[in-house]
């Protein structure tokens, strides 16, 4: 009941969605009400709000920061565990099998099989339990995917339980205690994923993937107009931002054993 509520009240203090129900109160005032000055001034000011959060430069700004807390893992000593952790998922056997990998998902796993090629004889730890009425959790979608670039099933474990970051950190402790790995999910999610590991007594070696922030060349007309590539990224800096908030909350420090 808590994780379903922290996802619903979540959800809705995401920027988009956040903004829709500020500009409904200011259209319901306007509509319903002698305060029409006060509705005329939320649907504007949350209007400039949404434009700004939709430009290049105002979304990315906001998430690099996040995404730069751990840099590309590059090599170096071998490890016997490669860790990726679950993301957005649906199941349909009709799709070409990566099709069914959401938004991060997918990122994710090509990471980690390029670790796992890397690192000759590690096994391939896929975390994520079912979503809604999907028959396949997440994680047995992943090891799917991966099965079909190669990766053999032997090579594969899959841990369906975990609901969360948490869970699956927890999951992750059980199945393989103490051994060391590379821990592979969203730059934007490391910082938080990194907490929750430490404080259930492991330690990961970081290695992000799907990186969104981008300081690269882009054409001059990307930078300018709003897009829902840039509203997404405001997104994930606002959802990683609430996340952390809520391990601040409940006393989650990052230091092993101090919560």
């Amino acid at each position: 009941m808590l994780f379903t509520l922290k996802k619903y009240i979540g959800g809705l203090l995401l920027p988009l969605p956040f903004l829709l129900l500020v500009m409904g109160l200011g259209l319901a005032l306007i509509w319903f009400s002698r305060w029409q000055r006060t509705g005329k001034g939320l649907i504007t000011l949350s209007w400039l709000t949404l434009l700004l959060l939709s430009l290049q430069p105002v979304a990315d700004f906001m998430l690099k920061p996040i995404e730069e807390s751990y840099p590309t893992w590059r090599g170096g000593k071998p490890v016997s565990y490669i860790v990726v952790l679950g993301g957005g998922y649906t199941w349909n056997a009709q799709w070409a099998p990566g099709s069914n990998l959401i938004n991060n998902s997918l990122p994710r796993l090509t990471e980690g099989v390029r670790l796992w090629r890397d690192n000759p004889g590690a096994k391939l730890i896929f975390t994520g339990g079912a979503a809604g009425s999907n028959p396949v959790s997440a994680a047995e979608t992943s090891a799917r995917v991966a099965e079909s670039l190669g990766v053999p099933r032997s090579d594969i474990i899959t841990l369906t339980s975990p609901k969360d970051t948490e869970e699956e950190a927890a999951a992750v402790k059980q199945a393989i205690g103490d051994a060391p790995f590379l821990l592979v999910t969203s730059a934007s999610h490391m910082p938080r994923a990194m907490i929750f590991f430490r404080n259930a007594g492991l330690n990961p070696l970081p290695a992000p993937a799907n990186q969104l922030a981008i300081d690269s060349p882009l054409n001059l007309w990307e930078r300018v107009i709003p897009s829902p590539v840039w509203l997404m990224h405001s997104d994930r800096a606002g959802y990683e931002t609430l996340g952390r908030v809520w391990q601040w909350l409940k006393g989650d420090s990052g230091e092993p054993g101090k919560q």
